[in-house]
């Protein structure tokens, strides 16, 4: 079972969480359990982690959309919490201290064999591409390369089953046609106009939602 918890957003899904501008999701997989960004504030990071029954200390591996904020500025009092981690940055992101391991991410690479990162597109932003067998999950911090870009890079592994993370101004709305689910979150401009064209595949965001895709195959 893949399973993504999104412990850091502006918005609210449970009530007993704190909201505040940033991103981050907690993503346990079937060969890691992977934070994705850290959000702005380390002290909501953990808390909100805590709240949701979630072990910092079981992250194996963290992974780091891009050098901004509301993406990295609770990534020192994780790491203060659990050193023990392989961290995946863009090439272009400096001074990470603390993890057991710092990998500096320009090209596309794979983590695992599930796991992969597009590489630093346009200088400035990696995403994560998980392979399921529905398809592709893609993540993405702000999508600041263009969320068309993001999926053309992610497409080389597979069809893409659903797009999750902030969009930034996106409205090239014709693209997400063809992807299963989509859940729009943090800096996302035009998410109502995404929940109520494609309501059959959107799914709300939040810090507290958790969302579930099996990873093996029925039998």
């Amino acid at each position: 079972m893949l399973k993504i918890s999104l412990v850091y957003d502006n918005t609210l899904y449970k009530k007993n969480l704190i909201a505040d501008w940033g991103f981050a999701a907690y993503i346990e997989t079937d060969e890691k359990t992977i934070l994705f960004d850290a959000g702005s504030d380390g002290h909501i990071l953990l808390e909100n982690m805590k709240s949701m029954g979630l072990d910092p200390k079981a992250v194996d591996t963290v992974f780091v959309s891009h050098n901004h904020f509301d993406h990295i500025g609770g990534l020192a009092a994780f790491l203060h919490e659990n050193p023990d981690v392989d961290v995946y940055v863009p090439e272009s992101l400096r001074g990470i201290r603390r993890a057991r391991n710092i990998v500096y991410v320009n090209e596309p690479i794979a983590i695992t064999n599930m796991l992969y990162s597009t590489g630093e597109l346009k200088g400035i932003e990696q995403s994560l591409v998980i392979k399921t067998p529905q398809g592709l999950v893609v993540i993405a911090g702000c999508s600041h390369p263009g969320l068309d870009n993001i999926m053309n890079a992610s497409s080389v592994h597979g069809k893409i089953h659903m797009v999750l993370g902030g969009f930034h101004g996106f409205d090239q709305f014709d693209i997400l046609e063809n992807v299963d689910l989509v859940c729009p979150t943090h800096c996302t401009r035009h998410i109502t106009k995404i929940s109520e064209r494609f309501p059959e595949k959107y799914i709300q965001g939040g810090a507290g939602r958790c969302i579930e895709i099996p990873y093996k195959e029925n039998k």
